[in-house]
């Protein structure tokens, strides 16, 4: 079963970093999979939450400190040394597009895709409104991993997952614990 989807992976990377490849993508994921690119806008959106969205915008930023915090150390310092799984721009891939630096040798879990989808998964609960866009955002940056060459499908799937369920377990926290205060208060 490992095999296979091992196999599976390697030919849809082969699709999406080869097949699909064309001059405007060329140009247009590097620049979404680069993280100086969105240092700038996220600095702006912090500043915008925790300056103009009151108590809901400092609590949102709160979250995603530590979603994107605990995802980003999850994937690169537990699981990545773990799996030991080469990126792709470290195994010998014919045909293999690079289009960024290699990145580190190893690539599961996507870091990337884990704190994109964590972080967007805080702000759609925040800000239902702003979900499709903070999902497609997600999507965007995954795909580039893939797309530049730098990530296997499977590991930004793992990645996004992970992200996901981390940002899910920081918001449930949050609500039990604002459920719990609220209890008391009503209570005492």
């Amino acid at each position: 079963m490992i095999e296979f989807l091992v196999n599976l992976d390697s030919k849809l990377f082969n699709f999406f970093n080869g097949k699909v490849s064309n001059s405007i993508f060329d140009f247009v994921f590097p620049i979404i999979t680069d993280q100086d690119f969105w240092t700038l806008p996220i600095l702006c959106l912090i500043i915008y939450l925790l300056i103009g969205r009151g108590k809901t915008g400092k609590i949102s930023v709160l979250l995603l400190l530590i979603a994107v915090g605990l995802s980003d150390f999850i994937s690169a310092s537990i699981l990545k040394p773990y799996f030991e799984r080469l990126r792709p721009s470290h195994s010998e891939i014919e045909g293999l597009i690079l289009l960024v630096n290699k990145g580190g040798k190893y690539g599961f879990v996507s870091s990337h895709a884990a704190n994109i989808f964590a972080a967007s998964t805080i702000l759609s609960f925040f800000y239902i409104h702003k979900k499709k866009l903070c999902l497609t955002i997600a999507f965007l940056v995954s795909y580039s991993r893939v797309y530049v060459g730098v990530h296997f499908p499977g590991d930004v799937i793992f990645g996004g997952m992970l992200g996901y369920l981390i940002a899910i377990i920081t918001i449930t926290f949050y609500s039990k614990l604002i459920l719990n205060r609220n209890k008391k208060e009503l209570i005492g």
